[in-house]
């Protein structure tokens, strides 16, 4: 029975991470469509901005990555909660200077491949994207709590 249950989990485990994976993909997939969209690629642009592109979105999960793994490790520290707090807020510092070091790499390869127009377009149409994105996870979410209801409904009675 053990065993049964042990498996069990561990499937459903499994289930989940391979419907995250899918899940990401699809918003991948999305993510460049809209991007093509907005910053209207020619063909030839388009050759070679995406390989610049990946390795630029590339460097930027890494770098999320190691700030989650960071934070995840920060939960099992000690009781010396100042010291904690200067060292994470260090921490914090050196993770948004990496990250603008990054953009900043990026901006000039960006204007290499693309004309100065569409280059700048770049980070704005991942910043519009992302801002798409979570309102349709927040409408989602709230049509799951209140379903039927459309996100600007107040459901107090009126009197």
């Amino acid at each position: 029975m053990l065993v049964l249950c042990t498996a069990s989990r561990t499937s459903s485990a499994q289930q989940q991470t391979v419907a995250a994976d899918e899940a990401k993909e699809k918003i991948k997939a999305i993510q460049i469509k809209y991007l093509a969209q907005k910053l209207d690629l020619t063909a030839e642009e388009a050759q070679k901005f995406w390989p610049v592109y990946d390795n630029y979105t590339r460097e930027v999960e890494l770098l999320i990555a190691e700030r989650h793994q960071r934070k995840q490790q920060e939960k099992i520290s000690g009781p010396d909660a100042d010291n904690i707090a200067r060292t994470n807020m260090d921490k914090e510092l050196d993770y948004e200077k990496k990250m603008l070091d990054i953009r900043s790499r990026y901006t000039s390869e960006f204007q290499r491949v693309l004309p100065g127009r569409k280059a700048g377009m770049v980070f704005k149409s991942e910043r519009e994207f992302r801002s798409i994105m979570l309102n349709h996870l927040r409408n989602q979410r709230l049509n799951r709590i209140r379903p039927g209801m459309s996100p600007g409904t107040d459901t107090r009675k009126q009197y």
